[in-house]
């Protein structure tokens, strides 16, 4: 179990809630939520009481934390002896779709915490990419994690969880349909896909394959009027009425530049999950954990629509004190 594990729990028995240790910590709240499942399953019982509207730290939880706080006050206590520089460089990969999203918000962070950390980006799918960690041509890439199949050797890190959403000109369907949830059933759904021209989001992504398989699985042998890789491009050709879309928005900004009906997909809907992905060897080195820290700052930038908030002295003394990997 990752020492990070006992730092969250931590966070959140200190904040009160997920959202709050996501925030402090500069993740977001599918990691703390998956940090907190694999430590319920690594103990075999619950550390928190799920069954109403917030949940509740359980007495194994904070048994649990204060058995820890000793061990982990000490190893802060070493690492604060010495303050060794993050420097070098990382060869990353990002989807090519997300570089503008967030590279600038991430770069912008290591600039001014890691000025001597100099990254590389690369642009390719999600595949790709993933294949060029494998074979060494990457340090690491931020990708959509594939549905099943994942390769041995390679570690993945959680960074953002979205389901696909369906997309449709403004006004398409009828206006009692927009009643909150804005989710459609099954039926409708259906309907839609079967009559609507369908814009394909790329079948060789892994977002792509996801909504071919949906739509598919609704609609049998549907046709596409067009495949496009880019969900820019997409969104545009909805908002001008030239049919609908399945597909992820983690960009939220391109519904208001190209305006549309946005609806969630019923509860067995795809999901998109955005990892970052590195050798498994490399999971301790510091230039990478400060790649990471500069992820998941820019993920919360953007999803908070925000600046990127201020490192914490503990985060960046964290990646700061592992141990250091020159790359030329």
């Amino acid at each position: 179990m990752k020492i990070e594990t006992f730092q969250t729990l931590a966070a959140i028995i200190r904040e009160g809630s997920f959202a709050a240790a996501a925030q402090a910590l500069h993740m977001t709240p599918s990691a703390v939520s998956m940090q907190m499942k694999q430590l319920e399953q690594f103990l075999g019982r619950p550390l928190f009481d799920r069954s109403g509207h917030q949940i509740r730290v359980r007495p194994d939880a904070m048994e649990l934390a204060a058995a820890m706080a000793p061990a982990m006050q000490m190893l802060g206590a070493m690492r604060r002896r010495t303050t060794p520089q993050v420097q070098g460089t990382l060869v990353v990969g990002v989807i090519e779709a997300l570089q503008p999203l967030l590279l600038p918000p991430a770069i912008r962070y290591l600039r001014d915490r890691y000025p001597h950390l100099q990254v590389s980006p690369r642009r390719g799918t999600s595949l790709a990419l993933t294949e060029a960690v494998k074979a060494g041509q990457l340090d690491a890439a931020v990708v959509a994690r594939p549905p099943r199949g994942t390769q041995a050797g390679l570690h993945w890190v959680p960074l953002a969880r979205r389901e696909l959403v369906f997309i449709t000109a403004p006004g398409d369907l009828p206006a009692d349909s927009a009643a909150a949830p804005r989710r459609l059933g099954a039926a409708e759904l259906k309907r839609r896909i079967r009559e609507a021209d369908w814009i394909r989001y790329d079948r060789a992504t892994t977002t792509g394959g996801l909504a071919t398989r949906f739509v598919h699985g609704l609609a049998p042998g549907k046709r596409s009027l067009m495949e496009l890789g880019s969900a820019a491009a997409i969104v545009a050709m909805v908002s001008a009425g030239l049919g609908f879309s399945v597909l992820q928005l983690l960009d939220t900004r391109l519904v208001e530049r190209y305006p549309v009906d946005v609806w969630r997909l019923p509860r067995d809907g795809p999901v998109f999950e955005l990892c970052a992905v590195m050798r498994a060897g490399d999971v301790d080195d510091r230039l990478q954990q400060a790649w990471l820290e500069a992820m998941r700052v820019a993920l919360a930038a953007v999803q908070g629509d925000t600046e990127p908030p201020s490192a914490s002295p503990t985060a960046a003394a964290n990646a700061a004190q592992r141990p250091a990997r020159r790359r030329a």
